[in-house]
C-alpha cells in the first residue's frame, strides 16, 4: 500500500511538472510578437508532454488499466526519451531563450523526462507492454509525421531543421524521419524487454499480454 502511494504521489508530482512547462510555453508563445499557438502541436515535444501528463495522471489517479492506456503510456515513455536525447545532441544551443521560454525548454526538456523515466525504472507500472503494445506505439510518430510534413508543405513552418524539407529536401527529410523512426522503434522495443525484467511475477494495474 504503502508502494502504491509512493508510485501514485511520484506521477502527480509528474503530471504537475509536465503541466507547468507546457503551460508556460503556451503563455511564452502567446506573448511573442512573432509566436504561434497553431504551430505548438507541431512539436513532438510538445506532444510527448502532452502523453507524460495524461498517463501520468491516470496512474496517480489510480485509473490506469486498458490496453489503450498500455500504448499511450509506452508513446509517452519512448517520446519522452527521445525528445530528451533528440534535444541535447541535435537542438540544444540553436536558439537563444530567456525567462518564461528558458523555464518552460528545461521543464520539457530536461526535468519531465527525467521524472517520468525514473518514474518508470523505479516504479512501473509494469506488465503490459507486449509485442502488440509495440507496434500500435509506432502509429504515433508515423501521425506526428502525417500532420508535420503536409502541413509544413502549405505553411511553410517546420518545427524542427531535421525536418525542414523546404531547407533539405525531401529526400534527406525522409532519411532523417527514417533514422528517428527505427531509433523510436529500437527504444520501444528495448523498453518491452526491459520491462519484462523489471517486472514480478504478477503484473501490476495494466494487466498482461502477450
Amino acid at each position: 500500500m504503502r508502494s502504491e502511494k509512493l508510485t501514485r504521489g511520484w506521477f502527480a508530482v509528474t503530471t504537475l511538472v509536465a503541466l507547468t512547462g507546457l503551460v508556460t510555453q503556451v503563455i511564452a508563445t502567446a506573448t511573442d510578437p512573432g509566436g504561434r499557438l497553431a504551430n505548438l502541436l507541431c512539436f513532438f515535444t510538445i506532444d510527448s508532454n502532452l502523453l507524460v501528463a495524461a498517463t501520468s495522471a491516470l496512474v496517480a489517479l489510480g485509473t490506469a488499466r486498458t490496453k489503450l492506456f498500455a500504448v499511450l503510456w509506452l508513446d509517452a515513455l519512448v517520446g519522452i526519451i527521445v525528445t530528451g536525447i533528440v534535444y541535447q545532441v541535435a537542438l540544444a544551443g540553436l536558439y537563444e531563450l530567456h525567462g518564461l521560454s528558458l523555464f518552460a525548454d528545461t521543464m520539457l526538456h530536461k526535468v519531465t523526462p527525467i521524472l517520468f523515466v525514473l518514474g518508470w525504472l523505479v516504479a512501473g507500472p509494469r506488465g503490459a507492454l507486449t509485442w502488440r503494445t509495440v507496434w500500435w506505439s509506432l502509429l504515433y510518430p508515423l501521425a506526428w509525421l502525417a500532420f508535420t510534413l503536409p502541413r509544413g508543405a502549405i505553411t511553410g513552418f517546420y518545427p524542427y531543421p531535421f525536418v525542414d524539407a523546404t531547407a533539405l529536401g525531401y529526400g534527406r527529410v525522409t532519411l532523417n524521419c527514417i533514422v528517428i523512426g527505427l531509433f523510436f522503434t529500437a527504444l520501444a522495443i528495448g523498453a518491452r524487454f526491459l520491462d519484462r525484467r523489471l517486472s514480478n511475477t504478477r503484473p501490476t494495474a495494466l494487466g498482461s499480454g502477450a
